[in-house]
């Protein structure tokens, strides 16, 4: 019999191509994962692994066993859930991640009605972008996670998770007062001589370069800023503009001219493994993020 964890190993090595990058996914030495990998080995009865100086790569058998690999877990969460079902409570923890801009919105609304009704359940959050929840979530270290895609970059989940659409979050143009009617009659388009705030990483940056880009002309990036109201702060002093989903809007200063971005938005949406939607704490944590 083949063991559930170091499947799983195997699965990310496909995924992150070596030994170390795995070990730092888990949080466990390159060694240890090593000595797993070799016991799934012993265990399979075939080679699933070419190793060649300090690298590796996987045979045939081994590619084939880590795609089914996925299968394999949501098979085993639907088992688990059908089993939690029969106990008829909801009790115990929920581990959860979200996106700054979404605590107010999605996860708090979410957590005040579980607390209604299951007073019992514990609540744990981390509050982090999808770039860092989305892995957590795959190595079970989180149960549900709250996230956003860009349609325009074209990202995908990857595989073995599920995402239910929750809604759809406008992109908008902030720029300073005086600048409002410029980005009304040309869009992006306007503000090709100006200076840029954004993001120092992640998707949102990505984000605001392609749109740039797209509308003709490659954003003068003076400031980089991780924080969403220092960032509006900076615009309507007038040391540049940005673009923001109007989710993190919500507590705009006044003197900001927000303009939508046509046809630019993100997708929310509550992301969970396969398999564990009918687990009874993540059904009812789904349930409480369909109320309106």
């Amino acid at each position: 019999m083949m063991d559930v964890r170091r499947l799983v190993l195997l699965r990310d090595l496909a995924e992150y191509q070596t030994v170390t990058a795995v070990a730092d996914v888990h949080h466990v030495t390159a060694s240890a994962v090593s000595q797993q990998l070799r016991a799934l080995e012993a265990e399979v009865g075939k080679p699933l692994l070419l190793r060649e100086g300090r690298t590796v790569r996987l045979t045939s058998a081994g590619r084939a066993l880590a795609r089914r690999c996925e299968d394999v877990l949501a098979a085993l969460e639907r088992a688990s859930a059908e089993v939690n079902e029969l106990a008829g409570t909801i009790d115990g923890e929920l581990a959860v991640g979200c996106f700054t801009s979404g605590f107010p919105a999605l996860a708090m609304p979410m957590a005040e009605t579980l607390h209604t009704r299951h007073p019992q359940l514990r609540f744990r959050f981390l509050e982090s972008e999808p770039e860092d929840t989305i892995p957590m979530l795959r190595q079970r270290r989180l149960d549900l996670v709250l996230a956003y895609r860009y349609r325009h970059l074209g990202t995908e989940l990857q595989p073995g998770l599920v995402g239910l659409p929750l809604c759809d979050d406008p992109f908008l143009i902030c720029v300073p007062e005086r600048l409002r009617e410029a980005v009304e009659a040309d869009g992006l388009a306007a503000l090709r001589e100006q200076p840029w705030v954004v993001f120092p990483t992640g998707s949102c940056r990505e984000a605001t370069v392609h749109a740039c880009r797209t509308a003709g002309f490659t954003p003068q990036v003076v400031h980089n800023c991780a924080s969403i109201p220092v960032t509006l702060d900076m615009v309507v002093a007038g040391l540049g503009v940005t673009m923001m989903p109007a989710m993190a809007t919500r507590n705009a200063p006044p003197g900001l001219a927000m303009v939508p971005a046509s046809g630019l938005h993100r997708k929310i949406e509550v992301v969970v493994r396969a398999g564990t939607e009918r687990q009874p704490v993540i059904a009812a944590a789904l349930d409480a993020l369909a109320q309106p």
